[in-house]
């Protein structure tokens, strides 16, 4: 499996994931759970002989569930009965600190203390206040300050933890064993780290100055590495799309930013401005060149923020859907849900393979482009680079 075909396999799921945008919001989406009241009355109807049918699979909602962020780790569901992990709820609001466990919110169905998680409207997702009532959200009262641990949020302390663990145990074994071959995680950990160096820090930025940028492309690399190989696994302590969620790409494309603009130089901004070789009358008297320069110095970090999450993201949906159909087509005629099921498996069993390739290549590509970035900043040490080289 080459690298053109990984390439082609990150469009398909782009396209995919870009039609699920827009095909979702048109979807009609059930709410007969959302909170206790219709709950009884849903139950109720049962009883008086009203609706006997089975609520129908909604694979949108399902999935759309699975990919985003939430305030509780939900595990599996035997029949009613939720297996979830709940997470502390953390608010700010009107300058008070309030605290208390997402169990409370019973699978955001019920709100607690004042507080709901809204299931719709402008801000769905999000906890807000509601009325005496309990049910009815008050529009006139501001959203609090949300600082809770969410799923994420705990994905990403477990990621930390396992970056961690691994680093100071190779760290430690190094230390103790330092003329000896390398075995165990310091045989696995040992040729990614050369491999970063020489075939992305080296080739990107130049043989003088790659060396502080180092600690950063090796952060990078291994956080978005091991966190693409967390969201691959199906149950806790995996499954959470950490490096789908843009908030997260965001702040590693920022950062990118940020050390690029200010690891830079004079002539990097002259280029920019006064970009050598480029006529005259794209200079003057409107800066076209300019102004595509200094667009591209935004536009680049951003390409990186949401490469990184349309392709995790896209990935995790293609996996649900697969799985989803084994349901929606049961919901047809049983004999055909487990005939479709073992074509599902199979899908997913292939589709989990490409994602495991896929979990390196992406970790790849950003600190890649991010050493690129790097390497272009440096505009006057290339140029003497490439003297020393002619010499």
């Amino acid at each position: 499996m080459n690298l053109t075909f990984c390439k082609k396999a990150n469009y398909i799921k782009t396209l995919f994931f870009l039609l699920l945008i827009f095909v979702y919001p048109f979807q009609k989406i059930s709410a007969s759970d959302e909170i206790s009241e219709k709950k009884e009355t849903k139950t109720e109807a049962k009883h008086e002989g009203a609706s006997s049918e089975k609520e129908k699979f909604n694979a949108g909602k399902v999935i759309i569930e699975h990919v985003v962020d939430n305030h509780e780790w939900h595990i599996a569901k035997f029949g009613e009965t939720h297996v979830t992990i709940p997470l502390p709820v953390i608010l700010i609001d009107n300058g008070k600190l309030i605290t208390f466990c997402s169990s409370n919110f019973h699978h955001a169905t019920q709100s607690y203390n004042g507080y709901i998680i809204a299931e719709e409207g402008k801000h769905k997702g999000k906890i807000v206040k509601v009325l005496e009532d309990g049910i009815t959200i008050d529009e006139s009262a501001a959203v609090p300050v949300d600082l809770s641990i969410t799923k994420n949020v705990m994905s990403l302390f477990i990621g930390l933890f396992v970056l961690c663990a691994i680093f100071l145990s190779v760290a430690r074994k190094y230390k103790k064993n330092n003329l000896r071959a390398p075995k165990g995680l310091q045989s696995m950990v040992e040729p990614l780290i050369i491999f970063v160096r020489d075939d992305i820090a080296k080739p990107s930025i130049g043989e003088k100055r790659y060396g502080k940028f180092m600690p950063f492309l090796l952060t990078i690399f291994f956080f978005i590495f091991i966190n693409n190989l967390l969201g691959l696994i199906p149950f806790f302590p995996g499954g959470a799309n950490l490096t789908g969620n843009i908030a997260i790409t965001m702040v590693l494309a920022v950062f990118t930013f940020l050390i690029t603009t200010f690891s830079t130089n004079k002539a990097y901004w002259t280029h920019i401005i006064n970009t050598p070789g480029v006529p005259w009358w794209l200079k003057f008297p409107i800066p076209l060149m300019p102004i595509v320069e200094i667009l591209g110095v935004f536009t680049k970090p951003f390409v990186l923020m949401v490469r990184l999450f349309a392709n995790i993201t896209a990935g995790h949906i293609i996996i649900l859907s697969f799985t989803s159909l084994i349901f929606i087509f049961a919901n047809i005629n049983i004999g055909v849900g487990y005939g479709v099921s073992i074509i599902s498996i199979i899908f997913n069993v292939f589709m989990g393979l490409l994602e495991l390739l896929v979990a390196f290549l992406q970790a790849y590509v950003f600190t890649l482009l991010s050493a690129i970035y790097f390497g272009m900043a440096q505009v006057e040490h290339h140029h003497e680079e490439a003297h020393d080289h002619s010499a």
